[in-house]
C-alpha cells in the first residue's frame, strides 16, 4: 500500500511560498523529533536556496533523546542550518528562536526593519502552537488534525521580527514509500488516507526490532510477539478489539497502538535513523531506474509492433 495526499490548497502553499522566499532572511523549518527525515520536506532545499534555515525538531520529549542528538548532528553538517529540539511544554526553548534568528545574520543591520523569517512545515508539526508561544496570545489556528493552517498571514514578534505563517504542505509523491508510513503514524496524514490496520503493522514491525521492551511494557505481554501481526492480535485479545467469530478487529487493535504511540504511552521513540532512511533512498531510487528501464523495454517493443503492423 501507498500512503500519498496533498490537497489543491497545499499546491498553492507551494507556489505561493517561492513568490515569498526573496523577502525571507532566515527560515523556521519544523520537523517532527520522531520522524525527522519523513518531516523534512524535499520541496524545502528547492525553495530556500542559500537563506538560512533553523531546523526545529519539535516534539522532542516525546522522542528518543539519543536519536535526536544524532539527528541533530546530521542536519548540522549543512552549510546555514541550525537544528534545536525543543518541546511544546517548555516556552522558554521556543521564545529563544528569535534571539537565533538574529544570530545567524550578523552581517545584517536591523536599525530600519526587524529580521523577516517565514515558518514552514508539514501538516499537524506544531507550527500553530509555537506561533502562539513565540507571539504571547492565540494569532493562528491549532488543531491535532492535519491541514489546519490554510494560507499565509504575517505575524509581528519581538525583537522586531516579522513571521509569515504558511500552510502545512506535504509533496505530490511520498518516497520512499516508508516516509508515508510514518507521517501517518504521527499524525501528519488524515485519517481518510490510510487504515490504521495497515499502518499499526507497519508501526509493530518497526518497534519489535527497534523498541521491544516498550511494547512488552506497555501491553503487558508475558512473551513479546514474534512478528507484526502477532502484535496486534496480543494487544487486541487483552482490550477487547474482538470481531466475530472471535478474530481480533485489526483496526481497532492497531488504532490503540497507534493512539498510544501518539501519547507517548510507549516512552520516547524515534521511528527512523540516519542509516536506515540512507538505505530505504537508494533501494528506492534503484526500483525507480529498474522501473524506468522496463518502461523503455515495453515502450520499444510497442514501437516495433507497430512499425511491423503498418508493414
Amino acid at each position: 500500500m501507498s500512503i500519498n495526499w496533498f490537497p489543491g490548497h497545499m499546491h498553492k502553499a507551494r507556489k505561493e511560498i517561492a513568490e515569498v522566499m526573496p523577502q525571507v532572511d532566515v527560515i523556521i523549518e519544523m520537523i517532527d523529533a520522531r520522524i525527522p527525515f519523513s518531516s523534512e520536506n524535499p520541496l524545502v532545499p528547492e525553495l530556500r536556496g542559500d537563506t538560512p534555515c533553523i531546523k526545529v525538531l519539535n516534539k522532542a520529549d516525546l522522542a528518543d533523546p539519543a536519536m535526536v542528538a544524532v539527528w541533530q548532528a546530521h542536519f548540522e553538517q549543512e552549510k546555514g542550518v541550525r537544528a534545536i529540539p525543543i518541546s511544546q511544554q517548555n516556552p522558554e526553548q521556543i521564545r529563544a528562536l528569535l534571539d537565533l534568528c538574529v544570530e545567524l545574520l550578523p552581517e545584517r543591520n536591523f536599525d530600519v526593519r526587524g529580521p523577516r523569517a517565514m515558518i514552514m512545515g508539514i501538516p499537524n508539526v506544531g507550527k500553530s502552537t509555537l506561533i502562539n508561544t513565540l507571539a504571547g496570545k492565540v494569532i493562528a489556528k491549532t488543531g491535532n488534525e492535519a491541514g489546519v493552517t490554510k494560507a499565509q498571514q504575517r505575524i509581528r514578534l519581538e525583537n522586531g521580527v516579522i513571521l509569515t505563517d504558511t500552510p502545512g504542505f506535504l509533496w505530490p509523491k511520498l518516497t520512499p514509500p516508508s516516509c508515508g508510513y510514518r507521517l501517518a503514524i504521527t499524525g501528519a496524514i488524515k485519517e481518510s488516507a490510510f487504515d490504521y490496520g495497515d499502518i499499526a503493522l507497519y508501526a509493530a514491525e518497526y518497534l519489535l526490532k527497534a523498541y521491544p521492551e516498550r511494547l512488552q511494557k506497555r501491553y503487558q505481554f508475558s512473551e513479546l510477539p514474534e512478528h507484526d501481526l502477532a502484535v496486534l492480535d496480543a494487544i487486541g485479545e487483552r482490550r477487547g478489539c474482538m470481531a466475530k467469530g472471535g478474530i481480533v478487529d485489526v483496526t481497532k487493535a492497531g488504532a490503540i497502538l497507534i493512539n498510544d504511540l501518539r501519547a507517548g504511552l510507549l516512552g520516547p521513540i524515534c521511528l527512523e535513523t540516519p542509516e536506515m532512511v540512507v538505505q530505504e533512498v537508494a533501494d528506492a531510487k534503484a526500483l525507480d531506474e529498474q522501473k524506468a528501464i522496463e518502461k523503455e523495454a515495453r515502450d520499444k517493443e510497442r514501437a516495433r509492433r507497430t512499425k511491423k503492423n503498418r508493414r
